[in-house]
């Protein structure tokens, strides 16, 4: 059977999801290919969305019309807004999600997707030709593409047909888990990985590359002796994650903190031999911001304690995941150890933690746009690029679904700039700062994360989905409610005469309230002062900010001509010149934030084409941005 689809999905998990609702949003025929509908949004890990960083991620793909922030308010059972005693700058919501809920609402979600079809099978190749037909893309750098994608083919022997194919394979892409001396290929517990597809890749001359990841036991809430745990409930008044959602009703449970102690210490110490990561069994790198139980004790074995997050898996779920404690230690020691921690000397565990290696495509082959330079039409999302978390995931899927929307009609592809989005910012990062382990977001990655908040991503980021095709009419009609209710309490601040108090610390906004309360006899949505009030208290660095932009801004208007030859410039470094030809930037502000390329480079880039455009035109008829150095 040969069915034909505009775009085909490869994968159901969270950067499959948006890449899918994205595609179908604009109108695109869309293929999901996963290996059972029941799966799809299933959560590997943590059952938990957001954080530092990560919240500023989901707000903006909710501000672009994505579900991620949908999908955690429906099934959310515990809302907390991080570092509320900092700034709101680095405010990052966080909720710990029911593991069962959750699928169910993206599902309810997609279900109601226009020209989605889900397809249960596994994908066996991807098909592509070596034809390429140029005019399909407005990407200069599409002329280095030597193959175009045709469709994909199905272990079972169905073959789908379209002209762009997104991959969003997670760790499934010949996945191998590990648990002591055992190893089980498959992607997670209990589902196989994709072996086919790595040998695909190779044969369509994508060069692959290894990572690891983790996870932790999780254990019975029932032997859990919680009175000697710190209670770590959530927010009395909990903040949601999309603008659609009006409040969150839903009741809150608690989470508990507890520590490990020298004696959890030893004892994973003393077999260490029977960890994968030291006997040499596992030669990938895995993610130094987020070690495992075993390098925090070799790392820093002057710690006499971790934290060990105890955080529940549902409302009706007997699983707790000990988060904190990733491992892939044999069973036996995993149970020892846990029953070392105070409040877990009776724990039961119900899964054991393990390490999963998988395959993934080194972004020095993908453009900004995440289509593939070596296969027109093909997409790459999520781990596949070296990333870890369901939001890098799900931002990066929102961003590929939409760009291949947009191939299919012979638009621009869209780049989100680092000054407009975390999403922006992580793209940036993959493609001229290829990870060789996995990529989370920070906010200290953000250069601008003044203007970068969680409270301010409609703002920056709705009026560019609705200009996409993105923002339907009820986000929209939200946006601009909010955006009137703003503007009235920044004009009622003024005439009330309590504008220029905005600015100083101790002004709050229960203060504003009272003030432009009385001035009108109105009550006024909480959300609209704290945005006013944010904005004052910001206002002189967000100034400052924004002069750093133009200057950010120039530099990355100065486009490098497509093709430019690297290796004959001589006055270039050698490594210089062999990593700018493997990224092929397409301006200087993006050459500038190539891992080993320093300013002196730039300034030999920057002569040269100078030099380059001098040749076709006279100096009268040059711009400003040829005639004058981009500082």
């Amino acid at each position: 059977m040969k069915k034909r689809h505009d775009i085909i999905v490869i994968g159901g998990g969270h950067a499959g999801i948006e890449a899918a609702w994205a595609a179908a949003s604009l109108g695109a025929d869309v293929a999901l290919i996963t290996m059972s509908w029941e799966s799809v949004g299933r959560m590997s890990c943590n059952p938990a969305i957001g954080g530092l960083g990560k919240g500023q991620i989901v707000r903006e793909i909710d501000a672009l019309g994505g579900l991620m922030g949908l999908a955690t308010d429906r099934a959310g059972i515990q809302f907390r807004m991080l570092n509320r005693s900092k700034g709101p700058a680095v405010w990052a919501p966080r909720a710990q999600a029911d593991r069962d809920l959750y699928p169910l609402a993206v599902q309810e979600l997609l279900s109601t997707a226009r020209s989605l079809d889900i397809v249960e099978g596994t994908v066996e190749e991807i098909i592509a030709t070596p034809h390429l037909d140029s005019e399909k893309s407005t990407d200069e750098s599409a002329v280095s593409t030597s193959r175009r994608i045709k469709g994909v083919l199905l272990t079972d022997g169905r073959e789908l047909l379209a002209e762009c194919v997104i991959v969003t394979t997670g760790t499934f892409l010949a996945g191998l888990m590990h648990c002591g001396l055992e190893q089980t290929e498959g992607g997670r517990v209990g589902e196989p990985g994709a072996k086919g597809l790595s040998k695909c890749f190779e044969s369509l001359g994508i060069e692959l590359g290894r990572l690891k990841t983790g996870t932790p036991p999780r254990i019975h809430r029932d032997t859990i002796d919680y009175d000697v745990c710190d209670a770590q409930p959530g927010d009395e008044y909990p903040t949601p994650f999309s603008a659609l959602t009006g409040a969150i009703l839903q009741p809150q449970v608690q989470c508990h903190v507890t520590w490990t102690n020298n004696d959890v210490h030893d004892l994973i110490r003393s077999n260490l031999h029977r960890a994968p990561m030291y006997s040499g069994q596992i030669q990938s790198n895995g993610p130094r911001y987020c070690p495992s139980i075993e390098d925090k004790v070799v790392r820093f074995a002057d710690k006499s304690k971790h934290q060990v997050f105890l955080e529940p898996e549902g409302y009706e779920n007997e699983r707790v995941y000990c988060n904190g404690v990733s491992t892939s230690l044999p069973e036996d020691v995993q149970t020892a150890f846990i029953r070392e921690v105070k409040g877990l000397e009776n724990a039961r565990i119900l899964q054991h933690g393990y390490a999963v290696e998988y395959d993934y495509v080194p972004t020095h082959q993908t453009k900004l746009s995440l289509e593939s330079k070596l296969v027109g039409g093909l997409f790459l999302a999520g781990q596949i690029n070296g990333t870890s978390g369901y939001e890098e995931a799900a931002g990066q899927g929102l961003v590929a679904g939409v760009n291949a929307a947009r191939l299919l009609g012979n638009q621009k592809p869209l780049i989100l700039g680092r000054d407009e989005a975390y999403i922006g910012v992580m793209i940036d990062d993959l493609i001229t700062r290829p990870p060789t382990e996995p990529y989370r977001m920070f906010t200290s990655r953000a250069e601008y994360r003044l203007l970068l908040r969680a409270d301010n991503a409609d703002e920056r980021l709705t009026p560019l989905g609705r200009s996409l095709g993105l923002v339907q009419d009820d986000r929209w009609r939200v946006f601009e409610n909010r955006r009137k209710a703003t503007l009235a309490v920044t004009e009622l601040c003024s005439a009330t005469g309590i504008r220029a108090s905005l600015s100083r610390p101790e002004t709050s906004v229960k203060d504003v309230a009272e003030v432009i309360s009385r001035g009108s006899n109105r009550t006024f949505c909480i959300d609209a002062i704290e945005n006013v009030l944010t904005a004052a208290k910001y206002a002189g660095y967000i100034k400052r900010q924004a002069k750093q932009i133009e200057r950010f801004r120039k530099l990355e208007s100065f486009l490098i001509p497509n093709k430019l030859d690297y290796h004959s410039m001589a006055n270039l470094r050698l490594e210089a010149r062999e990593r700018l030809g493997a990224v092929s930037p397409k301006t200087l502000g993006q050459a500038s934030r190539i891992s080993g390329i320093n300013p002196a480079d730039i300034t030999v880039l920057w002569v040269h084409i100078a030099s380059l455009k001098k040749q076709k035109q006279s100096p009268q008829h040059m711009s400003p941005e040829v005639l004058s150095s981009p500082k």
